[in-house]
């Protein structure tokens, strides 16, 4: 028994096109709007108005259900938007690959504005029932396609196939920016899995913490390069080493890098990728929380300077990420719970149902944060898509590293872990964005999860603010900051006064 490719998605996501796509490759194709159209012996409009929405969904768990229920040859099968509504098709469909078509409501209404279809009477009414529908289709998808080009599907279906051979519960999101697309996997297992994104050589950069526990899986490689733990070792000077490592050892452009660590090993593996040879492909590998909810994604890869934190980077899309939840587990708890900071960052940012589920979370553990890593995976690449550098609205990544970086920059990178260092920045900013019963709240939990609350190592203010004044992202008229009164609703390059700056930040030395 083969499982199918079921596409889900609203109305005007796409399934068709994507049914097309799958047929291109030689799969038998199902598309249910026809089967239920046979069904009726009419249109789908007409079998609305003969019978009612209650009386099609009826036919619809029937006919759809039973289909789901027997397919068995590997097929695809393109299901109507509101399919997903019958709690039989949903219960058949966990034997199957779900690929969920990612369509907002403007552009949804924008495809499908001049149809005929039933439940799409005006834009207000199309923006309401996508709302209802999105956590069923989030709860269903194991792959997650974004709005593209019409070939999108197409181009992420190689990945899609392969998803049944992958660990159990491996869940795939293509990542789409102009500067190229990639599968992001985050599963339990996947550092053991035979399966590669690439067949060039590899060529490993990780550090002294994590190459001993995982280096062996990633057997053949070239070679690797092994670095001292810690931000202290994204440097130009290791930059070079390793780009040395890599001429010695012979690497060409066919080959590729695989970064595998944390932040760090990210920034710092992505950047040679980018160097060497003007460019080669790299994997990211992300072993930490903050790498698998964050850093990884995006392309935004670099090193620090003495004057700042990341002041020498680029932008290189990754081919591929492969986030090992299981790796979580032997972080130490203060390295998890640091992570867990830009988990609550997210949050903060996207609202809704992420920022509920995180502000629920009591207690760390690293078995059940997958769905937590591939939702904030999730928006994150979102963001990039939109925005791939940074001119606009990915500076809203941005909340709370303003002055968490300038913590960073002006402790000399030791007296603070990264996430550390930006709980610290999201209290200031939330105090700058007059958020006076949120701050107060994400300072409760920071505190339950063991994390700073207020600056406790000697360190002068005009210290930060000099390293505050440096951020990269400072413009002539001064350095912007994310604000956030109410969650899901971040302001970006936002000017403050001086005073209130030194106050807020004199206020994490109370």
């Amino acid at each position: 028994m083969k499982p199918s490719i079921v596409f889900v998605g609203f109305m005007g996501a796409g399934k068709s096109t994507a049914l097309r796509a799958a047929a291109a490759e030689g799969l038998s194709t199902v598309e249910i709007d026809e089967l239920m159209e046979k069904s009726f012996g009419s249109t789908i409009p007409q079998a609305f108005e003969r019978h009612g929405e209650e009386g099609f969904r009826a036919r619809e768990a029937e006919v759809v259900g039973s289909l789901l229920e027997k397919a068995d040859d590997g097929g695809a099968i393109a299901l109507g938007g509101g399919s997903v509504l019958s709690p039989r098709i949903r219960a058949a469909m966990a034997r199957h690959t779900v690929v969920w078509l990612q369509v907002d409501a403007t552009e949804a209404w924008r495809r499908i504005a001049h149809s005929d279809r039933p439940l799409a009477s005006d834009a207000d009414t199309v923006g309401t029932l996508l709302a209802t529908r999105l956590p069923l289709y989030e709860e269903l998808a194991d792959a997650v396609v974004p709005m593209g080009d019409r070939n999108i599907v197409r181009r992420a279906l190689p990945m899609i196939r392969k998803l049944p051979d992958l660990p159990a519960g491996t869940k795939m999101l293509w990542a789409s920016a102009p500067g190229g697309e990639y599968p992001v996997l985050v599963g339990r297992g996947l550092l053991g899995m035979e399966w590669w994104p690439l067949q060039s050589r590899r060529f490993l950069v990780t550090d002294r913490a994590v190459g001993p526990l995982y280096r062996e899986r990633f057997v053949p490689f070239v070679a690797l390069c092994e670095l001292e733990p810690g931000e202290t070792a994204k440097t130009l000077a290791n930059t070079e080493i390793v780009l040395r490592a890599m001429t010695r050892e012979g690497i060409t452009r066919q080959d590729h890098v695989v970064a595998l660590g944390g932040g760090v090993v990210g920034d710092l593996g992505g950047l040679v990728a980018h160097l060497y040879q003007r460019g080669v492909p790299v994997v990211q590998v992300p072993t930490t929380l903050v790498a698998q909810v964050d850093s990884a994604y995006g392309g935004k890869v670099g090193v620090d300077l003495p004057e700042g934190k990341n002041y020498a980077g680029a932008f290189q899309q990754p081919a591929a990420v492969i986030a090992d939840t299981e790796a979580l587990a032997t972080l130490p708890p203060a390295e998890l719970a640091a992570g867990f900071v830009e988990v609550l960052k997210t949050g903060l940012l996207a609202g809704g149902s992420l920022w509920e589920q995180v502000r629920a979370i009591a207690q760390i553990v690293p078995a059940e944060l997958d769905d937590v890593v591939f939702a904030c995976a999730r928006y994150k690449c979102a963001i990039v898509a939109a925005d791939e550098l940074d001119t606009g609205l990915r500076n809203v990544l941005n909340l709370g590293h303003t002055v968490g970086h300038a913590i960073e920059s002006a402790t000399g990178y030791t007296a603070y872990r990264h996430g550390e260092a930006v709980g610290l920045g999201l209290l200031a900013a939330l105090r700058l964005s007059q958020a006076d019963a949120l701050r107060d709240e994400v300072g409760e939990i920071l505190a339950r999860h063991g994390l700073p609350t207020r600056l406790e190592v000697p360190i002068e203010v005009p210290n930060i603010l000099d390293a505050l004044g440096r951020d990269k992202k400072r413009t002539a008229a001064g350095v912007g900051f994310v604000l956030l009164r109410q969650p899901g609703e971040p302001e970006i390059g936002q000017l403050i006064d001086p005073p209130r700056v030194e106050s807020a930040i004199r206020e994490l030395m109370a």
